[in-house]
């Protein structure tokens, strides 16, 4: 089995899997339905189009880079002639300053054609919302492993701080020096039941179904944990 890995990075992400009205919340981590979203505007599929093949793909992410919430205060109008007829106030949520590797397994032809389109996109690529667009390299490429395997196999993409400010969902045991990060994962069974499985992104009649995901904690080996010191990246001689 393959895996194609993507690493999703920008200065604001957004993945509402609950959004509704003026409240656009964000989830901690990218949904699976907006990375199918992102796969789709790749293929140049529009939103009308199958998305069987897609959402069959099992799918996980590593939290490298936690990032932190913001809430933008938004104001939108409905305009007629000149003046508006209606006004319409909203609070938007993003994460900032995040990063995630994403993990994609199933059949090797599919994958090899979504790593082909995410370098040549046909539509335009955003992480969650429009204003989000991804920098830095995006597709990582085919790996010859599961899922799991390969989500925990590849090098930390986090700058070398965030080694040390690893995101923790348990106490760490007495002489314990190696930092965790969390991996998501779709799950036969999992212990997470969301509404996050797109059937359709028709602007007409959007549909998802659910699915279940697993967390899971690891280790990162070769990562020893530290104090941070800023004065010692200027060297002897700063």
């Amino acid at each position: 089995m393959s895996t194609l890995l993507l690493r999703l990075a920008a200065p604001m992400q957004a993945w509402g899997t609950s959004s509704r009205f003026t409240q656009r919340s964000t989830s901690r981590e990218p949904s699976k339905s907006g990375v199918i979203g992102l796969l789709a505007a790749a293929l140049g599929r529009r939103r009308d189009a199958d998305l069987a093949d897609l959402s069959a793909l099992r799918f996980g992410v590593r939290i490298d880079q936690p990032g932190v919430l913001l809430r933008d205060f938004h104001t939108a109008h409905v305009w007629e002639g000149a003046s508006a007829k209606q006004s319409f106030v909203s609070e938007r949520h993003y994460l900032a300053d995040a990063l995630f590797l994403v993990g994609l397994e199933g059949d090797e032809a599919l994958l090899k054609l979504l790593d082909e389109a995410l370098q040549s996109p046909s539509f335009p690529l955003y992480l969650g919302r429009r204003s989000c667009p991804p920098t830095g390299r995006l597709s990582l490429g085919l790996r010859a492993a599961p899922l799991g395997e390969a989500l925990k196999a590849e090098p930390w993409l986090a700058a070398k701080w965030y080694r040390d400010k690893e995101r923790r969902r348990e106490d760490v045991p007495p002489g314990e020096e190696m930092p965790r990060l969390e991996l998501v994962l779709d799950a036969a069974e999992g212990s997470v039941l969301s509404r996050d499985l797109p059937l359709s992104f028709d602007p007409a009649h959007r549909r998802y179904g659910f699915r279940t995901s697993s967390r899971e904690t690891l280790s990162v080996q070769g990562m020893n944990q530290t104090e941070h010191d800023p004065f010692l990246e200027m060297g002897e001689d700063g």
